[in-house]
């Protein structure tokens, strides 16, 4: 069995959280762009992973703030499987990954650095993505600014209306 280590994210476990959800301030914000909100749902949306373990680290979120899978409503569960299905797609298209992580984090001794708000992560996942930089010199290599990826995914999720 092979283990994937991620040491670098103890920094962000441990560190102090900010007051407030940053999920919940991530809809009414008026630039999509900055907050790294990808599509906007009736009851979700998904949003670019700014600690990502992997390039396209993705994460789907309810617009709610709900901490269990129970909370949600029937409409909420719904939608959140159809924005998980696009993140999928959206990343198929644009990053051509070979295969995904997908999963939920509940609590946190279960990893959920955000416990109290829901969401799903979505990592694209390449063979040989993994490497020696985090184990030997504490450094992730994410090959691509958040923002151009952003620009990518944006498109391909918010495909223009035709007239």
């Amino acid at each position: 069995m092979q283990q994937l280590w991620a040491p670098w994210r103890m920094e962000y476990i441990l560190q102090e959280k900010p007051d407030g959800c940053f999920l919940c301030d991530i809809p009414a914000a008026a630039h999509d762009r900055e907050t790294l909100l990808l599509k906007r749902g009736r009851h979700g949306g998904i949003v670019m992973n700014r600690y990502p373990y992997n390039n396209g680290h993705l994460m789907v979120f309810p617009f709610r703030h709900v901490s269990a899978l129970g909370d949600l409503s029937p409409d909420e569960r719904l939608e959140i499987m159809d924005l998980l299905d696009q993140a999928v797609d959206a990343l198929t298209q644009v990053a051509a990954p070979q295969g995904f992580n997908v999963g939920i984090n509940l609590g946190k001794v279960a990893g959920a650095g955000l416990e109290e708000h829901l969401h799903v992560h979505v990592v694209p996942r390449w063979e040989g993505d993994t490497n020696f930089m985090p184990v030997t010199t504490d450094v992730r290599v994410i090959p691509q600014a958040l923002t151009d990826l952003w620009d990518q995914l944006y498109p391909v999720l918010n495909p223009p209306v035709a007239d």
